[in-house]
């Protein structure tokens, strides 16, 4: 399987995980989110998913901060509604990284180990997510602006064509890399990253 390499560039997520801890999934429950991962389970990469994955990673450090994030105790909040732009998405790509379900998420075992009613969205708060600690109520808010990094102006003709089915080779080739590009600059920016993400 080949994909962008910049990829493997961006910081991974270090979590426990006391359910796969508890049957024996990963050794000593520790378990290891990498960008790579979330663009598999949403299926793309794009602007979105780049700022789902650094809300997350942002908030569980200022939550934890050395200590390993426990997955599956931690609450998520979110402004918008689900079925809102790309809000369903965002919720997706944080729940699978801190095991957070709504009401539909693993009941648990004879008590420990629950997943359900850890994600709920339309809720009020100052940014557009809200990450809680379970065993300590402390939280953050976190919100994310894409349009600190603006992109290429040649994409939205470039789509254009390709959705219409009038690009070549060559077109589609340009638009990939362009999209990927900006994407790339948000995750690894450096420089940008205070601006990109705002805690409350």
């Amino acid at each position: 399987m080949k994909y962008p390499l910049f990829f493997d560039e961006v910081d991974t997520i270090q979590l426990y995980d006391p359910l796969s801890d508890f049957l024996g999934a990963f050794e000593e429950g520790k378990v290891e989110i990498g960008y790579l991962d979330c663009v598999k389970q949403a299926g793309h990469s794009c602007p979105t998913v780049a700022g789902a994955y650094l809300m997350t990673m942002v908030g569980l450090k200022m939550l934890y901060g050395t200590e390993l994030p426990q997955r599956g105790n931690i609450y998520v909040g979110i402004k918008g509604e689900r079925s809102e732009g790309t809000i369903g998405v965002i919720g997706n790509i944080i729940s699978f990284i801190v095991g957070a379900s709504g009401e539909e998420g693993f009941k648990g075992i004879q008590g420990r180990f629950s997943r359900d009613h850890l994600l709920a969205y339309d809720q009020k708060m100052m940014g557009e997510v809200t990450l809680k600690r379970m065993d300590n109520d402390t939280s953050v808010s976190l919100s994310y602006d894409p349009s600190v990094v603006p992109g290429d102006q040649r994409l939205r003709p470039l789509m254009g064509k390709i959705l219409q089915g009038k690009a070549s080779d060559l077109e589609e080739g340009i638009f990939k890399e362009l999209w990927q590009s900006r994407v790339k600059e948000i995750l690894l920016s450096t420089e940008l990253s205070n601006k990109i993400i705002q805690v409350y």
